[in-house]
């Protein structure tokens, strides 16, 4: 699925308030990253983050 620029934005400030609010990283990172963001932009790269998105039907 290709998201755009505002669900990606979404997604990934999400995800970084979860992370930083003391959720369980999905996958292994480096030992020397430790910012909230840039957990949840490599989860993303990586497409490991559980969330969806609905969109509407256009008419």
């Amino acid at each position: 699925m290709e998201y755009t620029r505002f669900e990606k934005a979404r997604i990934i400030g999400a995800r970084a308030l979860q992370i930083a609010m003391g959720a369980p990283v999905l996958i292994h990172i480096p030992e020397d990253m430790y910012d909230p963001l840039e957990i949840a932009i490599y989860e993303f790269n990586k497409s490991v983050i559980p969330i969806t998105v609905k969109r509407a039907k256009e008419s």
